[in-house]
């Protein structure tokens, strides 16, 4: 077995770069002890002050950013112009989250007066989220910045007060070898770390310091960890964003020719191989042609390694060959080494709802399942019925609203986030972002992974009952020193 982890260039399938020796045990027990030990200067880190090394961060990821996207590019093949709008969405939510730290409002303060005329009789309350310790972040293949070492699970642990220790992904071990180095030039000794290799997430996962993980990838591999999280002597929250087939209800006022390109567009951006990927679409069949022919004139490309491009190839082709769907329509593909055409088939709503489990499957890459319906109320029992996903999206002419709202309905329970009239690639990083959803989108439905909010995962309640006001965090005591919202006897403002 390989002492290093080597990256490839997808383009032609050689090696690029020197490997990246493997993080031994000894190595994660040490830089994960670091983290301990840097959690209580950096917790104790007034949250402005927190805020301006953010900013400081993202100022440096900005000014290597040509280095970093021309290691990207050649170890992912994603392209220099998605790779920029990436890495500036990775600075972006970088200075969010010192927003986010200046307003406050993060911690959820809250305060109760005492009472000893109500039963049973209220002492003075006052509860504030607190963050837990250092954090493991498993690092993205398909994200190489916003969801890799310095993205959003990083910068939300880091906002919280909880020092990260990074997983890196074998896909791009030399992108995240420089992103790395940039990151810890900025932040305090112990406050980031890095291994790599699978065995250190192993470790790294059940290491006693950690109290927390943030993880994107496949299903498999976030379960096996997520069990491991949980299996330890004193189990940790495990926030794993796995699979998902994204379900698109096209219903019939939109069925129209038009909406075929930009199916198509969000089908193949990145080579299909974004979490929000609409692999699932539910149709009439009078626009199948309409898809097909869009998806044909579309092209393919390179696959960030050749694990994924061979389970594409084989998954697809299986599925080709099975006697469940039709082949709609294939897409070109570059000659290039681990390169993959765009696939569309189609099948009928009764025979996907007979063998729901296997056309629910999902096909990492630019390939889609068109539904055929004919009447939409006959939709509502298989939305119920599919796996939890992270978006479920309408198409909707106003002719189509009443139905809309029926379909809406369904989707509630399995998705995360509702589309109208739009597709789900592109998830925009604010305040009321939700990038989440039931097993198998995630591993906890209640918390997302991008936007403002995803910084709750890293932080717990704690309640001080009748403490001195001097004893107390700035945000708890009477004066509001800090001048954040907080929620007094159930009243919010800025008291």
């Amino acid at each position: 077995m390989s002492s290093v982890v080597q990256g490839f260039n997808p383009r032609t399938g050689e090696p690029f770069g020197d490997g990246v020796p493997k993080t031994s045990d000894s190595e994660v027990d040490r830089i994960a002890s670091a983290a301990a030990a840097a959690f209580g200067p950096w917790s104790s880190l007034p949250a402005t002050e927190r805020a301006d090394v953010l900013d400081s961060l993202a100022d440096a990821l900005d000014a290597s950013s040509e280095l970093l996207i021309t290691t990207a590019d050649t170890e992912t093949a994603l392209g220099v112009p998605r790779l920029t709008v990436e890495l500036k969405r990775t600075t972006n939510q970088i200075r969010l989250f010192g927003e986010v730290l200046r307003e406050g409002s993060y911690v959820e303060a809250t305060l109760d007066t005492a009472n000893p005329d109500i039963i049973p009789p209220r002492p003075v309350l006052r509860r504030v989220l607190r963050p837990l310790g250092p954090v493991a972040v498993f690092s993205a293949s398909n994200f190489p910045f916003a969801f890799s070492v310095a993205g959003g699970d990083t910068a939300s642990a880091l906002a919280s007060g909880c020092p990260v220790v990074v997983k890196a992904h074998s896909a791009h071990p030399r992108t995240s070898v420089e992103t790395a180095r940039v990151v810890a030039s900025v932040l305090p000794e112990g406050v980031f770390g890095i291994v790599y290799g699978t065995e250190s997430g192993r470790a790294l996962v059940q290491h006693p310091a950690i109290k927390a993980a943030g993880f994107t990838g496949s299903t498999g591999g976030g379960r096996a960890l997520f069990d491991l999280a949980q299996g330890r002597p004193d189990p940790i929250p495990f926030y794993g964003e796995l699979g998902s087939v994204n379900p698109t209800v096209i219903l019939p006022g939109a069925a129209t020719p038009d909406i075929a390109a930009g199916f198509a567009q969000s089908l193949t951006m990145g080579v299909g191989q974004f979490c929000t990927n609409p692999g699932l679409v539910f149709a009439p069949a009078s626009i199948v042609s309409a898809l097909g022919e869009a998806v044909a004139a579309s092209g393919g490309g390179a696959m960030l390694n050749e694990r994924m491009c061979d389970s594409y190839r084989a998954s697809t082709d299986a599925l080709a060959a099975s006697d469940l769907v039709t082949v709609v329509s294939t897409g070109t593909k570059p000659d290039e080494a681990w390169a993959v055409e765009p696939r569309l088939f189609t099948v009928p709503l009764e025979t996907f709802r007979d063998n729901l489990e296997k056309l629910t499957e999902e096909h990492f890459g630019p390939a889609g399942i068109v539904v055929t319906y004919s009447d939409p109320a006959d939709l509502v029992d298989v939305l119920r019925r599919l796996p939890g996903t992270l978006t479920g999206t309408v198409h909707a002419a106003p002719s189509d609203h009443e139905a809309a709202g029926v379909i809406a309905e369904a989707l509630r329970h399995i998705a995360g986030r509702l589309i109208f009239n739009a597709w789900p690639t592109g998830v925009a990083v604010a305040w009321g972002q939700h990038h989440g959803g039931p097993w198998p989108a995630t591993t906890n439905p209640l918390h997302t992974s991008v936007g403002a909010t995803s910084i709750r995962r890293w932080i717990a309640p704690v309640t001080y009952q009748s403490w001195p006001d001097e004893l107390l965090p700035p945000e708890l005591q009477d004066a509001n020193p800090l001048n954040i919202p907080r929620r007094i006897d159930g009243v919010l403002g800025t008291h």
